[in-house]
């Protein structure tokens, strides 16, 4: 028996929307659950077995809403969480984020690229995996930026403020000839502009956002969950802090007016409030 597809997405904030735009792009017939883990924003200077259990109990709870596949929209939480997801819950289909580190080391010609990320993302086994494979290859140069996730959340991103604060992540990073930076939080698309603006027009900026679409729908039809065509979708948008944490976003970044859910934690899993 077949069931329609209705794709989960998670992110400890507003950062995996760069994620569920794309998906909807490439399958704007299909359904969507997405869940911002605003109550304990920001996952990435989280300890990894905290992670863990807080990836799991957001599972969980998406499966109870009634899911068809989980899209783990968030670097930090995919690497710190995604094997122990799949051990878990070993029937169901799960995409992650990995840095687009492969696409960068294929188009760099300088031979040296970026990769900006959170400082568990980069302590994490996929990220280390990633480094193994490619930086014999091409020179890996790496940069964390604290304060910018948040900065996205608040909508931040405007004025010399900002702009220095980028610049003075960046400063490292632009002491080699870098011509890809890897955009390796999920927070990090709705800061683009920003951080063009501080790189320049000569370095590429790479997003596995696509990419991540293209495997959700290739997992979606590999586990006989069909797209719809012509049924209307449904677009459901929880999360576990304040509500307007979630819909001023949307409204402003994604032009959507929707009813936002609330969502708490008690004893380690996740509820309606």
């Amino acid at each position: 028996m077949t069931q329609r597809a209705c794709v989960g997405v998670f992110d400890s904030g507003i950062g995996g929307l760069s994620v569920w735009r794309e998906i909807i792009r490439l399958m704007p017939s299909v359904s969507t659950l997405y869940l911002a883990d605003q109550a304990h924003l920001p996952y990435g200077t989280r300890s990894p077995e905290e992670i863990q259990n807080l990836a799991l109990g957001i599972a969980r709870f998406l499966l109870s809403e009634g899911v068809s596949l989980i899209v783990v929209a968030c670097n930090t939480a995919s690497g710190a969480a995604l094997s122990s997801l799949r051990q878990a819950l070993p029937d169901t289909p799960f995409v992650g984020m990995e840095p687009a580190i492969k696409p960068a080391v294929e188009r760099t010609q300088t031979g040296h690229v970026g990769v900006l990320a959170t400082p568990t993302t980069f302590r994490g086994e996929l990220f280390q995996r990633l480094m193994a494979r490619f930086r014999h290859r091409v020179a890996i140069h790496t940069a964390t930026c604290p304060g910018l996730v948040q900065r996205v959340e608040d909508g931040a991103l405007d004025g010399t403020e900002a702009l220095h604060h980028v610049e003075a992540c960046l400063r490292p990073l632009l002491t080699y000839p870098i011509d890809q930076l890897v955009l390796g939080c999920t927070h990090y698309p709705f800061a683009r502009t920003l951080i063009q603006e501080v790189v320049g027009s000569e370095v590429a900026l790479i997003d596995p956002a696509p990419a991540v679409a293209r495997q959700t729908k290739r997992l979606l039809l590999n586990h006989h969950h069909p797209i719809p065509s012509e049924t209307k979708p449904s677009h459901r948008f929880i999360t576990t802090g304040q509500k307007a944490n979630l819909r001023v976003p949307l409204e402003s970044l994604l032009g959507l007016q929707v009813t936002v859910e609330r969502a708490t934690w008690r004893d380690g899993k996740l509820q309606f409030a």
